[in-house]
């Protein structure tokens, strides 16, 4: 494990059991993953803008569905356009929080599909975007710790740590170990050269009487 970890692109056993990706591949992926992200939130706050926060007439339909209340607060990007971490702004909801925040935005609806109660979103409305909000928090949230299991990352910090905290009392007990086994096999070949010699000896007495 050491030697792997000090030269992880040299061709060894455990790159049967562990695929690992050149750091260009996984770059590429983690790349994409923050891509999709960006694009996804960014649909979001369209429809929140145009649709769910618009007051439109009733010959907008299907824009209008009677929506009414209070404004629907824009979703946080993450990620700035050129990829890199974004904070985001006071009136902006967070991804961890948004399906909690924007539960209170759903009104209960009609046969026809119109809004009866206050609300800036229906039912099933709610939960595409729901799952659109889900899909790209756990982009955010595990797509680091992807990159790092695909780049090996991930592996090469838990053989290190192995071999920090857990080998040394391994190689100790392993050293207990042989040192048992080497007096064992130092018994018993005290025991095979002294049945020897007392066969010898016992051979000899009866040839002697």
């Amino acid at each position: 494990m050491s030697q792997w970890v000090a030269n992880p692109t040299a061709r060894t056993a455990l790159d049967d059991i562990l695929p690992c990706v050149d750091n260009a591949t996984a770059h590429e992926t983690s790349k994409r993953a923050i891509e999709v992200t960006i694009q996804i939130v960014t649909v979001i706050n369209q429809v929140i803008k145009t649709v769910s926060n618009g007051n439109f007439p009733p010959s907008y339909a299907p824009l209008y569905y009677n929506q009414s209340g209070p404004m629907m607060p824009p979703l946080c990007n993450p990620y700035n356009s050129d990829f890199t971490n974004r904070t985001c702004d006071p009136n902006e909801v967070a991804l961890s929080e948004a399906t909690r925040v924007y539960k209170k935005y759903v009104c209960q609806i009609s046969s026809s599909q119109m809004c009866t109660t206050t609300g800036r979103v229906t039912p099933d409305s709610f939960s595409q975007m729901s799952a659109a909000i889900e899909l790209s928090y756990t982009l955010y949230l595990y797509g680091p710790f992807l990159v790092d299991l695909q780049d090996c990352t991930f592996v090469r910090q838990t053989f290190t740590d192995i071999l920090q905290d857990h080998c040394p009392g391994l190689c100790r007990y392993l050293n207990w170990i042989y040192i048992g086994l080497l007096m064992v096999s130092l018994a018993v070949m005290f025991s095979l050269i002294f049945w020897v010699i007392y066969g010898r000896e016992r051979r000899y007495r009866v040839y002697t009487n």
